[in-house]
């Protein structure tokens, strides 16, 4: 396809012009972009939004607000997100349409980017990345959480929407890990979020694009490498599914994340990447490796500035795992319910103690919540 051949030969030669400009000219090549960036810090914004046609806008307390600068255009958001792309990378978002990546300011950050297309010019969503590794405390996630990273093997889960905290949890969980144990701490991330120093444990990062090739390769070969725990950054397609599952079955602790909003829908998504004739020994596999989901999404607070975790935790309890095995998932959820006892808590359960703590009010705990009779029901125990 030519176009398509020219197109990408002149991305790759502005990535190698913006490349040569940045090694002639100061440490802040897209000295636009570092202010944008620098102001989301100081305002201690979680993400900043470039899209040509509006204003920059930064996202505080889950809200967006726009800055004071004009609307960008299509040549703004080009100039300052090309120079943040390799010509590797630039190749990607030729190929894909979206780049997944992450990138230091000194004196600012650490930033998370997604660059991406949209109505033919280019856009990102750049998230701040906190430098000091968080804590369950800090995060306001249960202590209930801390006794799964005690665990020496089977499979944790944490899941829920994009935004709401799934890689800082994880990034606790293995904190943890890393400062109570001897181990061998094996990360395969696409990009690398959070950067862990070794403390009692060694820890290495692997950045898929980086140090390898692909995200599948990487999981099939880790067990070579003699970890003792493995951080999967997403399970996103069936080979890879498969591996950690298997992985967890074979005496390792592996963490990794799924996009669905609550832990029953997790259970189904696993299965469903399976094709139908697959999906008993798949149930089987999972209802022996599973540990823990923990469902989780960000709720503003009550005294407005600032958000809270509401939490369904799912732990494989020998009735849950019969649950998985027969394929009655349906019946997951009253199991949830009924097992505080072993530590877990329904989302409706959880926004309701919120409500009781103070922390959010009723009526947005009633936005939030699946089931709203249930809700309703425990609010008044």
């Amino acid at each position: 396809m030519p176009g398509y051949e020219n197109e990408l030969a002149q991305i790759v030669a502005d990535l190698n012009r913006a490349a040569q400009a940045s090694r002639e000219a100061a440490p802040h090549p897209s000295g636009t972009l570092d202010e944008l960036l620098a102001q989301a810090a100081r305002r201690n914004a979680s993400d900043v939004l470039l899209i040509a046609g509006a204003p920059a806008a930064l996202r505080i307390n889950g809200l967006l607000s726009p800055t004071a600068g004009i609307p960008l255009s299509a040549e703004d958001t080009r100039s300052m997100l090309l120079p943040l792309l390799t010509p590797a990378q630039g190749q990607d978002l030729q190929k894909n349409k979206s780049s997944d990546l992450c990138f230091t300011r000194a004196g600012i950050g650490r930033f998370r980017a997604n660059i991406h297309y949209q109505r033919g010019s280019l856009a990102a969503s750049l998230r701040l990345l906190p430098e000091k590794i968080p804590t369950l405390e800090s995060l306001h996630l249960p202590a209930t959480l801390r006794r799964f990273a005690e665990a020496r093997q089977g499979l944790i889960l944490v899941t829920g929407p994009t935004g709401c905290g799934k890689s800082s949890t994880l990034a606790a969980l293995l904190d943890l890990i890393n400062t109570a144990r001897h181990d061998h701490i094996v990360t395969i991330e696409d990009p690398v979020e959070y950067v862990h120093t070794n403390r009692n444990s060694i820890v290495e990062q692997i950045e898929v694009g980086h140090d390898t090739q692909d995200f599948a390769s990487s999981v099939r070969s880790i067990l070579r490498q003699t970890p003792d725990v493995i951080l999967v950054g997403e399970m996103r397609d069936q080979e890879t599914i498969a591996t950690v599952l298997t992985i967890a079955e074979t005496g390792h602790l592996v963490l990794s994340a799924l996009h669905t909003n609550d832990t029953s829908q997790a259970v189904s998504r696993i299965l469903d990447s399976f094709p139908l004739g697959n999906q008993p020994q798949i149930r089987q596999q999972l209802s022996l490796a599973l540990l823990a989901i923990v469902a989780q999404q960000l709720v503003p607070g009550a005294e407005g500035g600032k958000r809270y975790p509401a939490v369904e935790i799912m732990a494989a309890t020998s009735g849950v795992r019969s649950l998985i095995r027969k394929g009655e998932d349906h019946q997951l959820y009253s199991a949830i319910g009924t097992g505080r006892a072993a530590g877990m808590t329904t989302m409706e359960q959880s926004l309701a103690e919120m409500v009781r703590s103070g922390r959010i009010t009723q009526e947005t705990a009633l936005a939030h919540c699946f089931r709203p009779e249930d809700f309703k029901r425990y609010i008044q125990q």
